[in-house]
């Protein structure tokens, strides 16, 4: 099916969810378009939060322009795959196109939180989607397990390098650092 009929499959699931309680979401992966609840906990968004607070206090020295956003999708139309990652690090500018995803070739980093329900998403299909898509960083934080993943040096569709980091560690991040100190667990009273 081309990217065109899949988009527009898309565009319909969301309309269809729009009329749904909970938050939903939609995103076109390797089997097409996917419509999946979302009931991200507050830990969930609360380590978003603080990764993106670090990313863009150090962007504004190594990539002035760039912001890590929460929330945009992003789309590769000749890879027939659409994402709405945790957050990416794109050209603040690219918010203000038209449209409704920004193209993945503008994302230089992305970063997922990992769920409970779900975490093949982030791991398995992300893992293939996010070198293919061209985006030369890829930040995984568990909070099930407390781990870190950071995945760059894409070459042929995969990602060639892969680092492991547990909670508390200074983590790099391509040309940044984020601090994991903060970061919570799920289910860990007081932690």
């Amino acid at each position: 099916m081309d990217y065109a009929k899949m988009r527009a499959i898309a565009e319909e699931l969301g309309t269809y969810a729009e009329r749904l309680e909970g938050a939903w979401s939609i995103e076109i992966g390797p089997s097409g378009p996917i419509l999946a609840m979302m009931c991200p906990s507050k830990r969930h968004e609360g380590t978003i939060r603080r990764i993106c607070k670090q990313l863009d206090e150090q962007l504004l020295s190594s990539h002035p322009g760039y912001i890590c956003a929460s929330g945009p999708e992003i789309e590769h139309p000749a890879l027939g795959r659409m994402r709405l990652p945790d957050a990416v690090v794109i050209p603040e500018e690219s918010l203000d196109e038209e449209g409704i995803a920004v193209d993945a070739t503008q994302v230089l980093a992305a970063v997922e939180i990992v769920s409970p329900s779900n975490p093949n998403n982030d791991y398995v299909e992300k893992l293939d989607d996010y070198p293919a898509m061209g985006i030369a960083q890829y930040l995984i934080v568990d909070p099930r397990t407390g781990t870190i993943e950071v995945h760059s040096e894409p070459c042929k569709g995969r990602y060639t390098r892969k680092e492991s980091y547990i909670y508390g560690d200074s983590v790099p991040f391509g040309p940044w650092t984020v601090e994991t100190s903060a970061f919570r667990r799920y289910g860990k009273a007081g932690d």
